[in-house]
């Protein structure tokens, strides 16, 4: 058995247990510490485990334990995701866990001179996109000559989506890589010749994994016709006001989907990739604080979203291939918690082969009210980390200047040069009056219902 140590000094940036009080984790899952072990033996790795198993916190872990903490001017480590919600995602993990190192995250959608201006001073670790990261490569806004530690997260989806060209560019320019780990939620991936990983450690937790029959409920029910926004409303109204994510095959119909539930009366927000990016951030940041309970979407968001607690998901429109299904599912009864999936058929649609045995079929009562409006609403903020804004900043204004109390104030996300906050509906016209004129850290920012 062959040990490989990166941090030959033995000097690490974070010790597991203050990584995992600062996450508020008690301990590692069986998946993570099979993962720790794996990448201390072995040079390359393929974990292959299912959509909220865990996999980020394992093999963050380990990557920011071979951090050389004499090197940290130097870019030691490249973490590839297939999306930036996932890059984000990544990325806000790892400033939760407080390594002491400076993170990056690169990512299409918004400025490219922003990130030019992070990358003057390497940052030791750098998350990206494909498309991205070949770009900044290109241009020579990062040098990689002491990158040791890659990780290719959900590599299946980043080859699905047709970055091939430019994960050979990029993996071309890695000449010091010592240890590459590759994630994949599916076992059947076929790795490219550049990817160099045919002597790859394979640790499946996919195989592994337990029956999980109380875990995850899968049922069904008929459409009364070929439109079935009428069925989607009172599946809506059956479950109330629980976190429910809808999958559409088209971008049209995720639009059109919200607006026709909106007629009936029930909120949701929509997502998709021909959205601006801004747009993205503020539906996601609506659905995680509960100002929607319902999240409209494509398969974009089959993959990499943090939300806590979901607990639905619907196929809308069924679901072309098993790949697709699974992912879909991978939203809910995630870690410890439960969920249930339901699939709406048109009259003339029949269960897929790959999921008739695990589905049965839904029974509706004689009578169905309209879910409950939601509580909360969303208070945009016009700074954030780079204005030097934080939680603790934002809390004290909203108790001092909106004389809000502390239950009436709900999930916070700072982002670079924004912040939104879930405020407690009733109470926000009182509060946008109360802060029009006031400031936040010495500044006059813009603060207004989130659009």
């Amino acid at each position: 058995m062959t040990v490989i140590i990166l941090n030959q000094m033995n000097e690490i940036l974070l010790s597991t247990e203050t990584a995992l009080s600062n996450l508020n984790i008690k301990s590692l899952n069986e998946m993570q510490q099979a993962a720790m072990t794996a990448v201390a033996e072995h040079a390359d790795i393929v974990l292959l485990s299912k959509t909220g198993s865990g996999k980020t916190l394992a093999f963050l872990l380990p990557l920011i334990q071979s951090i050389d903490i004499h090197q940290l001017n130097k870019t030691q480590a490249l973490i590839l995701a297939p999306s930036r919600e996932l890059a984000l995602q990544i990325e806000a993990v790892i400033k939760e866990m407080r390594p002491g190192c400076k993170v990056t995250c690169c990512y299409g959608g918004h400025k490219r001179e922003i990130e030019e201006n992070n990358l003057l001073q390497a940052p030791t670790i750098i998350i990206a996109t494909a498309g991205r990261m070949a770009d900044h490569l290109r241009r020579g806004n990062i040098k990689t000559e002491a990158i040791r530690f890659l990780v290719l997260d959900e590599f299946d989806k980043i080859l699905e989506l047709g970055f091939q060209e430019e994960m050979a560019y990029i993996l071309s320019l890695l000449p010091a890589v010592q240890k590459k780990m590759l994630t994949s939620a599916t076992s059947s991936i076929e790795l490219p010749e550049f990817v160099k990983m045919d002597q790859a450690f394979v640790l499946n937790c996919i195989g592994n994994d337990q029956p999980e029959e109380n875990k995850l409920l899968v049922k069904h029910f008929y459409a009364a016709t070929n439109d079935k926004i009428d069925a989607l409303a009172n599946l809506l109204c059956l479950l109330k006001d629980t976190s429910t994510i809808v999958f559409c095959n088209h971008r049209d119909a995720v639009e059109r989907t919200c607006q026709l539930l909106a007629d009936k009366g029930i909120l949701s927000v929509f997502y998709h990739g021909g959205m601006e990016q801004h747009d993205r951030e503020v539906a996601l940041i609506k659905f995680r604080n509960g100002t929607s309970n319902v999240l409209i979407t494509t398969d974009l968001a089959s993959r990499g979203l943090d939300v806590t607690y979901l607990r639905n998901v619907v196929h809308y429109h069924l679901p072309l291939t098993l790949d697709v299904y699974t992912h879909r599912n991978g939203r809910t009864a995630r870690m410890d918690a439960t969920g249930s999936v339901y699939l709406i058929l048109a009259p003339d649609e029949t269960l897929p082969t790959f999921m008739a045995d695990e589905s049965v079929e839904l029974t509706f009562p004689d009578k169905l009210e309209l879910p409950a409006k939601p509580n909360w609403s969303t208070l945009f903020i016009a700074a954030g980390k780079k204005d030097k804004v934080n939680k603790i900043d934002i809390v004290g204004f909203l108790s001092q200047k909106g004389k809000l109390k502390k239950d009436d104030i709900g999930l916070i996300e700072v982002k670079d040069f924004s912040s939104f906050v879930a405020i407690r509906k009733s109470k926000m016209g009182m509060v946008i009056e109360s802060i029009k004129n006031e400031k936040i850290k010495n500044k006059k920012v813009k603060m207004a219902i989130a659009k």
